[in-house]
């Protein structure tokens, strides 16, 4: 235990390339070419303008690592050799860049739908959910921000994981398949990145930035999307623990219950997670053609699903009298979509996101599938719940 929190002490390496990271994705944001859209009309009748250029930002960071790789300036391993370093560094920016964001909104006079403060007197509650709709800083608007930040953080991963496999020839087809999948899903987000901005996401168009928000898109997309653990042989020293105990065999039984139902777990799972390397690292896993196919039918049925609809609802959103499949759409209500895919199911677009889901997991294979899968969904419906 006491060599995980050790090890979960971030080091000036992690902070620098947190740090670096963020600094690239600003600039690059602000530079780079790329579609100016609106976002939605806000209640003061307002509204928000994005610049779309998080593919070339993805594609321009990837070559420039590519080449500090080739020229020995980048460790391709960097990222998957400092996973609880990343992890906690991570957090504790999170934490910190929310509580700046709560105090900048409690002094804030503005009146305007993004930046007027929302209170409801209970601090936890405002710093979880935020207080403002879309704070900015230096003209970046924060919640796109993050966002980008998430999805890119997860191919980042997802690639020096890649780069440690082939470092240690421990390349395997199930490697190469959840590489595959998350590649295309991160990139066909980037390519439809002005859906996020009007129709596509909940998070940016209508909830305050908080904690909440910070910390999913900062710490729990990028790292559980990433992240399968497998077994592992790590314990604690419970009887060293014992002799601490001022209170007696009692007490020590009742923290032994709890520490092995609660706090063994956690700490267990992140060491797990970070400390000995991700599922597919760890774990050959010899998939059969039959096997290949599936998987393979399951990520195009879930992406055919879950990108379908969500095109539907941005095109009808933008033009209510477009054609859907052909003919003209039902609306129910005056506003709701009622024909394609939304025809069929009320979120088909979330079937799709669990049908993907199901099909970054199943390269771990069918012994390890339920957990990663429960990880899987549990992120890809973070959003979904509230």
């Amino acid at each position: 235990m006491f060599t995980l929190l050790y090890d979960l002490a971030p080091s000036w390496t992690s902070a620098a390339i947190l740090w670096t990271f963020f600094i690239y994705l600003a600039i690059a944001g602000s530079v780079l070419p790329g579609k100016v859209v609106p976002g939605v009309i806000l209640s003061d009748g307002t509204r928000l303008h994005y610049r779309c250029n998080g593919l070339l930002s993805l594609l321009l960071l990837v070559g420039l690592l590519g080449v500090g790789v080739w020229m020995n300036y980048v460790s391709p391993t960097a990222i998957s050799e400092r996973g609880l370093e990343l992890l906690s560094a991570t957090f504790i920016f999170s934490f910190l860049v929310t509580m700046i964001l709560y105090a900048a909104g409690c002094k804030s006079r503005n009146q305007g739908s993004s930046l007027k403060p929302h209170f409801t007197g209970n601090f936890i509650y405002d710093w979880w959910f935020g207080i403002q709709l879309n704070p900015q800083f230096m003209g970046i608007d924060m919640k796109f921000f993050f966002v980008r930040a998430g999805m890119l953080g997860w191919l980042l991963i997802n690639l020096s994981i890649l780069a440690k496999s082939i470092r240690d020839a421990n390349l395997s087809q199930s490697m190469i398949l959840y590489q595959l999948f998350c590649v295309l899903y991160i990139l066909d987000y980037f390519f439809y990145e002005e859906y996020m901005t009007s129709t596509g996401q909940w998070d940016i168009i209508a909830e305050r930035l908080g904690f909440m928000l910070v910390f999913g898109d900062l710490v729990w997309i990028p790292f559980t999307f990433s992240i399968q653990a497998g077994n592992h042989d790590y314990d604690f020293d419970l009887d060293y623990l014992k002799e601490l105990s001022p209170y007696g065999s009692f007490s020590f039984c009742y923290f032994n219950l709890c520490f092995k139902m609660i706090v063994h777990p956690a700490v267990l799972g992140l060491h797990q997670l970070f400390c000995k390397g991700w599922w597919l690292l760890r774990n050959k896993v010899d998939l059969t053609t039959a096997a290949i196919i599936a998987n393979c039918f399951v990520f195009l049925v879930g992406y055919r699903v879950f990108r379908g609809a969500n095109k539907q609802k941005h095109v009808f959103k933008k033009n209510p009298k477009a054609l859907i499949w052909g003919e003209p759409p039902k609306v129910v209500g005056g506003k709701l979509l009622a024909s394609g895919y939304w025809g069929i199911a009320r979120h088909c677009n979330y079937l799709g996101d669990l049908l993907l889901a199901l099909s970054f997991s199943l390269p771990c294979g069918i012994s390890s599938v339920l957990l990663s899968y429960i990880s899987s969904y549990s992120t890809s419906m973070e959003g979904k719940k509230r």
